[in-house]
């Protein structure tokens, strides 16, 4: 596992490949992320809370999911190195969370308070450009995966989903891929098997 000084680099790297940062600022910045590191099965967020963090992956995958009225679980996303996880809408709102975000790997993550967030931005302005960039991004995301949903086949999905993500791919159980492309774990099987025959 990285330890604590080389997840605030990561941090850094990520940041400045938006927005270019001063000494002065990143000293701002990285003063507001606070490390935590958290254990397989470990739950960040459960159902119910009003989530209060930003997490910034900084090693291990974590997941959001939702459940049904028959325990069915739903992955919304997945989060491993460089990426961001939160639940955006509980966040913003001060609502009740309607998520589970998981550790499915021992995980060490720089996470910020959202009212720290909030003086932060005031205080290093470019961190607004910064999270504005990550917003259209994940924004493209979403609706990329929406007309996947739509308009492809179950192969096509796995196809794109393997292209896209192949760190996951090699991190993350075939039941949960199955789950967030809307597949069933026996279908995603079936699926696999006829693309290893060809």
């Amino acid at each position: 596992m990285m330890n604590e000084a080389t997840i605030y680099e990561l941090l850094r790297t990520h940041i400045c490949e938006r927005v270019q940062l001063t000494e002065s600022e990143w000293a701002i910045v990285k003063a507001y992320y606070h490390f935590q590191s958290y254990k397989k099965h470990q739950f960040v967020l459960q159902e119910g809370q009003i989530c209060k963090h930003i997490l910034f992956v900084g090693n291990g995958v974590l997941r959001s999911y939702n459940s049904d009225e028959k325990g069915h679980e739903h992955t919304l996303q997945f989060a491993i190195r460089n990426w961001l996880i939160t639940d955006i809408q509980s966040l913003v709102n001060s609502a009740p969370s309607k998520i589970f975000i998981e550790v499915l790997q021992d995980a060490g993550v720089l996470q910020i308070d959202v009212k720290h967030n909030d003086q932060m931005l005031k205080e290093v302005p470019k961190m607004e450009t910064y999270f504005r960039l990550l917003s259209q991004n994940n924004m493209a995301a979403t609706q990329q995966r929406l007309n996947s949903t739509i308009t492809l086949t179950a192969e096509e999905r796995y196809r794109e989903f393997i292209l896209r993500y192949p760190d996951i791919v090699q991190q993350v159980p075939q039941h949960m891929i199955a789950s967030y492309l809307g597949l069933t774990p026996e279908t995603l099987s079936r699926v696999r098997k006829q693309m290893a025959k060809k």
